[in-house]
Parts: structure tokens; sequence; C-alpha cells
């Protein structure tokens, strides 16, 4: 795992210990995870809480969001996410708050950002730098929507977005994607229910669940996005292996987790073009 210098090239001031993305990005693609540290918020929010929805102090959450923007030097857009599988397209005005779960533009100096406490924060862009997007793939975005019959994959916030986009002219192999921090397969315990999801849209699912216990599994969900993302036709993927530095629960100091915690701040990975 690599962090961002104090200053980033664009002259940006930035928080000591923030995640930067190391990925063959083109120069025009800026990329930043933010860690726990470095704002405004009290105990158990502390510091840097991005999220509003968590019970946090409004005008902690303003500072920490400005503290966010005036470090990126360019306007963060904030989704309402419901781990599904919408990605919107952001115009230059866009407000905060709109409903999806991943969003995309052309736009410069316009930051796709997702808030993460566990869930995997997925951010793309093509190859020739003139597109991105920042997705939020919990398992349920990940998963996505039951197949309607055994001869059909269900989809989820990936393919929904790689398909997308290719429907536009973009050739998934254009994309490029970096996973950040997200809850590591030591500590990701779920029911069969979650297994049997994945594995009716692949058999090679079961490569990322361990049993544990009886109708008990550890799964991996950053394996398990990779392999959405091949799938998917998104061949150049980097960030999260798995490893224990990635994990947000086993990294107290450094990241937000909600299954550890329960009452928790948020963290936010976003993406944006020069």
């Amino acid at each position: 795992m690599d962090f961002y210098p104090t200053r980033h090239s664009a002259n940006a001031v930035l928080p000591a210990g923030w995640l930067r993305p190391q990925w063959l990005a083109p120069s025009p693609v800026h990329a930043f995870c933010t860690s726990r540290a470095g704002g405004f918020s009290g105990a158990p929010y502390d510091s840097l809480n991005l999220g509003t929805h968590v019970g946090d102090q409004p005008a902690a959450v303003r500072a920490n969001r400005q503290t966010l923007q005036q470090a990126l030097g360019v306007s963060t857009v904030f989704l309402e996410q419901v781990h599904g599988t919408e990605v919107l397209e952001l115009p230059m005005a866009c407000a905060d708050g709109q409903r999806a779960d991943g969003s995309w533009t052309r736009t410069k100096g316009l930051a796709c950002t997702v808030m993460v406490a566990d869930c995997l924060p997925v951010l793309c862009c093509t190859r020739e730098g003139d597109r991105i997007a920042a997705l939020h793939a919990g398992w349920r975005g990940l998963a996505g929507a039951p197949a309607p019959s055994p001869s059909h994959s269900s989809k989820g916030v990936i393919e929904c977005f790689v398909q997308s986009q290719a429907a536009l002219g973009i050739d998934p192999g254009r994309w490029m994607a970096w996973l950040g921090p997200c809850i590591g397969p030591q500590a990701f315990e779920v029911g069969a229910e979650v297994r049997a999801a994945f594995l009716r849209h692949a058999a090679q699912s079961e490569q990322a669940f361990v049993p544990h216990g009886p109708d008990k599994w550890l799964a991996n969900l950053a394996l398990l996005a990779r392999q959405r993302l091949e799938a998917a036709g998104v061949t150049a993927v980097y960030g999260n292996d798995g490893s224990a530095p990635w994990c947000t629960v086993g990294n107290p100091l450094r990241f937000f987790s909600h299954r550890r915690d329960r009452v928790s701040g948020r963290l936010a990975a976003g993406i944006w073009l020069a």
C-alpha cells in the first residue's frame, strides 16, 4: 500500500495517511482514499468522518467535507448509496444525495466519490484518461439481483456499469480499476445465502469462500470483485489483494469499520480528471 505525500502534484495539501492508488492510470487521472485521521469529529466518529447518515454532528461532517474539498481542490459529489447497481453520469453541476451506488463523468475537476466502512470502493478510468468512475461494492451490490433463471447470470454493479459503457461505445478492455480497502477475508463472515448468490453467477466464486463453521463462510470481497471485473472484460486491476493491510476491520487506527464498531464513520474514495 502507498500513501499520498504531503503535497499532491497539483499543489493540493493532503492529510498524512491518505491512500494513493498505485496503478498505470494516465496523467489526467487523479485518485485518493481517505483515512480516518485529520478531521473534526469526536468519538466514535473520530475524526475524518464524511458520512452524514451515521449520527455524527452535522457541523463536524460539514467541516470534514470542506477539509476534503480543500485538500483535493476539486468539487466532490456524494451519493445516497443503497447497496444497489445504478451508476449515474455526473454533469458539470450536480448536487449531493442522488440515489445510486456509483457515478461516472467526462467532466474535468469533478470527483466521483463513494463512501465506505467495510464495503469495497472500486475506482475506474479509461486507458486514454477521458472517463472515470467510482463504484460502491458491498456484497449485495457486487452480487446484484438474483438471476431470473439458472441460464442467466445475475448482474452486479460492476457488470451494470461496464455493460452500460459498452452500449456507449467504450470497450470493456479500455477500462482499468483500482480496489480500495474493505473488510478482509479473515474478518468477513457470511451465511450460506451470500455464497450461493455468487455461485449462481460463476462457479469460480467458490475460490473466494472458506468454510467457517456450520453454514458460515469467510468471504474474500476483493477477490470476488477481481473475478467480476475480469469476467466483464476489465483485465487491468490494481490495489486490494486481500492482505491484512487492506482490511478495514483489522486496522482500527487507519480505517472506519461498521462490522467492527457498529457505530462508525465513513471513509471516502474518489477519482477526478485534471
